[in-house]
């Protein structure tokens, strides 16, 4: 039964699921002490997030790994280094903007602005706030894809550029208001989540493996760190131009 690719993943699912499971139980009968509510509706949520789960590996193994590493390979074959950045930088740009859980927070983000009186309390307010984050965000995720494709053909050392930035983030952080700081901090976790992540490091380890003299696991893998990164410094600047 386990020869099964699906059966396998499918289980695979259920033990990552299992420690977090095993610490909500543990926590909620033997330290809160109270009954779980609802057990029916949380086993069947349980077995919904494993079939999800197991759907969207299964998925990025099937289609998204595939389609990034062969465009790059493809890009990287092709020669032009201005059609490589263009789609690097739309890459990095279109896989942000739609990133769920880009779009959670800059939708918490406008309503908490409301109510703090940042920003007028009408819906339109709010959500030219929010899609302005957003685009932001995208941007500064599009900008880094674009830098770290150059870095993987230039060869530059991943240090360099992360220090730099890092260093970016502490020089803006004083001159930022103190409303946006938080968010700009979040902005460089939430852009990595599921639609970012597996294209992005697709196109880096195929790149990497396309162009002769570079190390797929030493030139394929920084992206995600770059992308990380970026939004914190481009949202500060946003609160600070807004």
């Amino acid at each position: 039964m386990f020869k099964n690719p699906f059966i396998k993943q499918l289980f695979g699912s259920f033990l990552d699921l299992a420690p977090i499971l095993a610490v909500v139980l543990v926590f909620q009968v033997l330290v809160i002490r109270q009954p779980i509510p609802d057990v029916a509706s949380l086993m069947v949520g349980t077995v919904f997030v494993i079939i999800g789960l197991t759907l969207f590996v299964q998925g990025l193994e099937q289609s998204l790994f595939p389609i990034g590493e062969a465009m790059a390979y493809a890009f990287a074959r092709k020669g032009s280094l201005f059609w490589l950045l263009t789609f690097s930088f739309c890459l990095g740009f279109g896989t942000t903007v739609a990133e769920p859980a880009l779009i959670a927070i800059a939708q918490e983000a406008a309503s908490i602005a409301a109510k703090a009186g940042i920003i007028a309390a009408g819906d339109d307010a709010k959500a030219d706030y929010a899609l302005g984050l957003r685009i932001t965000v995208a941007l500064s995720v599009g900008f880094a894809i674009l830098v770290g494709v150059l870095r993987i053909i230039r060869g530059w050392p991943l240090y360099y550029l992360i220090i730099g930035g890092y260093c970016g983030v502490i020089a803006i952080t004083p001159f930022a208001p103190p409303e946006i700081i938080g968010i700009a901090y979040d902005s460089g976790g939430v852009t990595t989540s599921t639609i970012t992540v597996p294209l992005v490091t697709a196109l880096g380890v195929g790149l990497a493996t396309a162009i002769k003299g570079r190390n797929p696991m030493i030139d394929g893998f920084g992206l995600i760190a770059f992308a990380s990164l970026t939004p914190m410094v481009f949202v500060m600047a946003y609160g600070v131009l807004k």
